[in-house]
């Protein structure tokens, strides 16, 4: 049974760019993450944007990836780059890496 609900599991490593910074977008990503379920982090990065790595059921990771197009109240979204990524990396629980 445990195997099955690995088989389940999904991790994207995603890029969100636009305004992103300075308008609590780490906070509002993990809020919405612990809302899904989901596991993994967040953060910045020097060029402005924010990364995060997202894991769990595949429905929540798009879920997920959906609501990164809109963000918080205040962002300004431009783009939402993903990639496949290892579920093993994320850890368990969300949290804000930097």
């Amino acid at each position: 049974m445990e195997a099955a609900v690995q088989g389940e599991r999904k991790a994207m490593l995603v890029r969100i760019s636009g305004r992103v910074q300075g308008v609590s977008f780490r906070i509002w990503t993990l809020e919405e993450a612990e809302r899904l379920g989901l596991s993994g982090w967040v953060r910045n990065e020097a060029d402005g944007s924010v990364k995060a790595l997202i894991a769990g059921p595949e429905t929540a990771v798009s879920a997920m990836l959906a609501r990164f197009w809109k963000g918080p109240r205040g962002a300004s979204v431009s783009g939402v780059v993903s990639e496949s990524a290892d579920p093993d990396q994320a850890s368990a629980g969300f949290r804000i890496t930097g």
